[in-house]
């Protein structure tokens, strides 16, 4: 390697870096929730061969979820993928049913992760997390209707934002 030249791992590691689909609300939560119940275990009422299953089916839904989305992205750039830049609205994959559904397949990692390991403190952490990232999910809403104006409002209007039914949407508040 030449002197001022980047090792290409370290390229390779700071690219995945900027476009790791990790909220930090989510992944603090979840250290909190880990940690807590190291330190002051607060244990989940039922089986734990039931908070197994459960926490492993969300971990899995989590991962499969974000991995599809992220691909669907990708799919849709033409040229150096940066996840925080899109080059176009995308509306298909698991797009078309959710306009966030990377942070939907975080907040299953997050409670697959509290119910896989039966502790208590995901009821705690896991609201937390979500509530401190929405203010930052919605400043992501209006850049995308910078971007892409008409188009985004009629996604914006047959898409819910987390979760729900295509065509769904909650009634606007009035002024």
């Amino acid at each position: 390697m030449r002197a001022g030249q980047v090792h290409p791992l370290v390229a390779g590691a700071a690219w995945l870096w900027r476009n790791a689909p990790v909220p930090p609300g989510q992944a603090i939560g979840i250290v909190v929730g880990v940690l807590l119940d190291r330190v002051r275990p607060l244990p989940m009422p039922g089986p734990r061969a039931l908070h197994r299953i459960a926490g492993t089916a969300m971990l899995a839904g989590g991962v499969g979820l974000i991995s599809w989305a992220f691909a669907e992205r990708r799919r849709h750039t033409a040229g150096a993928f940066d996840l925080e830049r899109p080059e176009s609205l995308v509306t298909t994959g698991p797009y078309a049913f959710s306009r966030h559904p990377m942070y939907v397949g975080v907040w299953l990692v997050h409670l697959g992760v509290g119910v896989l390991r039966g502790s208590g403190w995901v009821a705690v952490t896991f609201p937390v997390a979500t509530l401190a990232e929405h203010g930052g999910v919605l400043g992501e809403e209006r850049g995308l209707a910078r971007a892409f104006g008409d188009e985004f409002d009629r996604y914006r209007e047959r898409v819910p934002r987390y979760v729900g039914w295509p065509g769904w949407r909650m009634p606007r508040a009035t002024s």
